[in-house]
């Protein structure tokens, strides 16, 4: 990754990735078909994605901003679609708004460590 401006949004987290860059959306899915353990984000479905059942090693795929994923993968996956609420009168949430939504519940609902607070409460009532 060369972009300084992606370089500087994963900070010092590059290192503690296994990065994969595929040709294309086609050759992902080739390699990796669409299961169970695959999730497409979506604001066409309705149901939502805290209903969904994250596990390990599961996917969470997400089109581009301004046309999503394709309508034949939704079609042929409607079960596999999520999506998150909005109120009636907006279109979608940013892209990558959205992700970190649904990767924290994706993380919530796995991850062991989240009961535990890692910051001090410096909140404390002084009397």
């Amino acid at each position: 990754m060369d972009d300084k401006a992606v370089t500087r949004a994963g900070l010092d987290y590059w290192k503690e990735l296994d990065l994969v860059v595929w040709n294309s959306f086609d050759d992902f899915l080739e390699a990796h078909p669409i299961d169970k353990k695959t999730h497409l984000a979506t604001t066409k479905t309705d149901k939502l994605y805290f209903q969904a059942d994250f596990k390990k090693g599961d996917y969470i795929l997400f089109g581009s901003e301004t046309k999503g994923l394709r309508e034949d993968i939704l079609l042929d996956n409607a079960e596999q679609c999520i999506t998150i609420p909005m109120v009636a009168k907006g279109r979608s949430l940013n892209l990558g708004i959205s992700v970190g939504i649904v990767t924290y519940e994706a993380l919530r609902q796995n991850y062991n460590g989240f009961e535990k607070i890692t910051i001090p409460n410096s909140l404390k009532e002084s009397k």
